[in-house]
């Protein structure tokens, strides 16, 4: 079996695809406040740890609607790339923003995992990419219809994660002061019990 190394901030790119309120409405395999809450920790720590983010939309005027508002205002200098093909990796803006960034190891999440998620990540991973895919950001239309895609891009190659392991894979080492502050903030909002335990232990341990 071959080794995979953890992954570092220098080794990868996010690609959020198709984070829309008008599919989270058919997202039937999490509940959707939570699979919000985790798209919304994923974008905080690529932003925290200076990883490049490329977003695509798709149908926004007609369907799905923009990229959620709380997603905009944790990318607020990113624009959403539009796009018409199901395929984000057969549009020719999408794909030339993810090569443009240099990383040849991808981490995905949207909606909807068997199609808008799934496509690209297969795709990407023909086109010789290490592809990691954020399991808990991303919405299927039923727990099984999701459970079986992921387990299809498994097969394929790709690597399944979840936010919060991810995040700890960037932190690593909580001495690493620089971005302490910001890889704590975002487990305390949106890391339930975990969240909970840091903000007790900040509140009990106090300096003797």
């Amino acid at each position: 079996m071959a080794k995979i190394p953890l992954l570092t901030p220098a080794d990868c790119a996010l690609v959020l695809v198709d984070e829309q309120a008008g599919l989270a409405f058919a997202a039937g395999s999490a509940d959707r406040q939570l699979l919000r809450s985790n798209a919304v920790a994923l974008a905080r720590t690529a932003t925290a740890f200076s990883i490049p983010v490329v977003v695509s939309t798709s149908a926004s005027k007609v369907y799905s609607g923009p990229l959620m508002p709380p997603l905009r205002a944790v990318l607020a200098d990113i624009t959403p790339i539009e796009r018409r093909n199901m395929n984000l990796w057969e549009d020719e803006a999408a794909k030339a923003a993810i090569v443009a960034t240099g990383r040849e190891t991808l981490v995905f999440a949207g909606l909807l995992t068997e199609a808008c998620v799934s496509f690209p990540v297969l795709s990407a991973l023909a086109d010789g990419y290490k592809v990691y895919v954020v399991a808990d950001a991303c919405g299927g239309l039923t727990s099984a219809s999701h459970d079986a895609a992921l387990r299809r891009l498994e097969q394929a190659g790709a690597i399944i994660t979840s936010w919060l392991q991810f995040l700890l894979e960037m932190q690593r080492d909580w001495t690493r002061h620089d971005t302490y502050e910001a890889a704590r903030s975002i487990v305390v909002d949106h890391g339930g019990g975990y969240g909970i335990g840091l903000d007790y232990a900040r509140d009990m341990v106090k300096p003797a």
